[in-house]
């Protein structure tokens, strides 16, 4: 019988026995290393505070002081889009494979659902006795009878403008003459009705430009009067309308927040219609700033802004070409808000508004 030299001698056949312990000792250390390594719920802990930070700024917002630049009304102003935080944060959660902050971004998942969850779904409703609407048509529109065109076709009954110019006036009143046979215009606000008006007065909204006059154009003159009252005459009876444009609301880096004007005109605006007498009240307006601006409270404590009623969305108005609030307002009391809608852009960089009323 032949014997078969395999050559498995001297260090040949050492490797061969050394090779259980090769194959071992990288299983070993990949074991240690995985039991050093932080479990799902011990991982992303910076994750986890970041995710619980828009939640409890979004819960606690009416609790952030305005004595530092205005920053209570600041986060109040732009709350929906704390909501952009959330998708962004649950894809850093998954990618660090983090169950704590997965489970820290329920808070603000939560939180902003009960909020503006209500918002996300379309709660108009067919018909209407009165279809109201309001437009800043801006100092500086490029195209102001083009402007009133579109409005003259809305459909609305009552039309509401703002930031009307002594130069652009008649540019309007000759666009909408026909649709409208009825207007008055206090200041720089204007109504224009399909029914009877009466009793039309300004309202002292406490206005004063002061520094803002060096933000028009130089060949545009503003009336400091910005806010007016008048009755319209319904078949179901008298309807007290307001029509207001609040002072501006700036970004400054030193200052904050500055809403000063804007909050006075609040506050004065808020007082004229604590004291009115009629029981039906529409506010059409551009408010510089959102109704979730605790500054606008004297306002929605009488009175119901109807996206929140009868809206389709967040209804953001301004600027134009991509909106990101919504501070052009209707506002109700003694009225059922059917519908709430944005007409198409014109000349101007606010989006118009409107809204289907019912007695």
């Amino acid at each position: 019988m032949t014997q078969v030299d395999t050559g498995e001698t001297g260090q040949g056949a050492a490797g061969r026995r050394d090779t259980g312990t090769g194959t071992w000792l990288p299983r070993i250390r990949r074991a240690i290393r995985a039991a050093s390594r932080p479990g799902p719920w011990k991982r992303g802990r910076v994750l986890a505070a970041l995710a619980l930070l828009p939640g409890l700024l979004m819960l606690l917002h009416a609790q952030i002081p305005n004595r530092i630049g205005n920053l209570g009304s600041l986060v109040e102003t732009f709350l929906p889009w704390f909501g952009l935080f959330i998708p962004v944060l649950l894809i850093g959660a998954l990618w660090r494979r983090s169950a704590s902050a997965v489970a820290a971004l329920l808070l603000p998942a939560i939180v902003w659902l009960n909020l503006f969850g209500g918002l996300l779904g379309d709660k108009s409703h067919p018909g209407g006795d009165l279809t109201v609407a309001e437009h800043n048509v801006g100092a500086g529109n490029p195209d102001p009878a083009g402007t009133a065109r579109d409005l003259a076709t809305s459909g609305a009954d009552v039309l509401a403008l703002v930031e009307l110019t002594p130069q652009d006036l008649g540019t309007y009143e000759n666009e909408l003459a026909k649709a409208y046979p009825y207007h008055t215009v206090q200041g720089t606000v204007g109504l224009w009705s399909k029914l009877p008006l009466s009793d039309s007065q300004p309202v002292d909204t406490k206005m004063d430009y002061g520094p803002l006059a060096a933000t028009k154009p130089a060949d545009v003159k503003m009336s400091y009067n910005r806010g007016l009252r008048t009755t319209v005459a319904t078949d179901r009876g008298p309807l007290a309308v307001y029509v207001a444009h609040l002072g501006s609301a700036r970004v400054n880096p030193r200052a904050g927040f500055w809403t000063a004007h804007r909050d006075r005109n609040a506050q004065a605006l808020g007082e004229a219609i604590a004291a009115e007498q009629n029981e039906r009240v529409v506010l059409l307006g551009d408010l510089n700033g959102t109704m979730d601006d605790r500054a606008f409270a004297s306002i929605t404590s009488q009175l119901r802004p109807v996206q929140d009623a009868a809206g389709n969305g967040f209804g953001f108005t301004w600027p134009a070409q991509f909106p990101v609030v919504r501070i052009d307002q209707i506002l109700v009391r003694g009225v059922q808000p059917r519908s709430s809608w944005l007409l198409p852009a014109t000349g101007s960089d606010h989006l118009p508004v409107a809204a289907g009323i019912s007695w």
